[in-house]
């Protein structure tokens, strides 16, 4: 994974943050990727598959196959409901934050306790839009105490690149009902 900056947008998702022992070593890329759990790696593959659904929907809208478009958006409605369903399995209450900002080189959440800079960690990040999960590892790179208890940052050591696309695509739906919620108050 390269040291790329991305945008961040604020949003509350909730994080799994596994604080690892200080002479924890990262995995090499095939051994982390051998340890994703499955319901991880099923979200991924349904996250892109969606993205290709997408433009097919378009199509059939434009053929006046409206039916049909709606028999598959319940399809995908029930299948993205089974899959939030497992994914929830993963969600380990004793690691559970909720993010206040996030982008496709770090996140940021309000922690009660104080975390030491560049503590290694292990993350899992559950997106709302696209419905998916994020497993991965970082680093604390910034800690900041105020009003709100410590203000941590996690900078990503170990991901996927199909993970960063997905938060990439996630931050960018963000930014985007962002701005129509923006537009809409305007119009007001």
């Amino acid at each position: 994974m390269s040291n790329q900056e991305f945008f961040s947008v604020h949003h509350n998702m909730t994080a799994n943050i596994e604080p690892l022992s200080s002479d924890f070593e990262f995995p090499n890329q095939e051994t982390f990727e051998s340890e994703i759990p499955t319901p991880f790696i099923v979200a991924s593959e349904f996250s892109q598959l969606d993205q290709l659904s997408e433009s097919a929907r378009v199509e059939l809208k434009n053929s006046d196959f409206k039916h049909v478009v709606q028999l598959l958006d319940t399809q995908n409605s029930k299948l993205n409901l089974l899959l939030t369903f497992m994914l929830s399995q993963q969600d380990d209450e004793q690691y559970r934050n909720t993010t206040h900002s996030f982008g496709a080189s770090q996140f940021s959440y309000y922690s009660a306790i104080e975390t030491t800079l560049d503590t290694k960690v292990r993350v899992k990040l559950f997106l709302d839009h696209p419905a998916a999960a994020i497993y991965c590892y970082g680093v604390v790179s910034h800690v900041e105490q105020n009003e709100k208890g410590w203000d941590t940052t996690i900078q990503y050591a170990l991901l996927r690149d199909e993970d960063e696309d997905l938060l990439i695509r996630a931050a960018l739906y963000q930014q985007q009902k962002l701005l129509r919620q923006r537009s809409l108050n305007r119009d007001k």
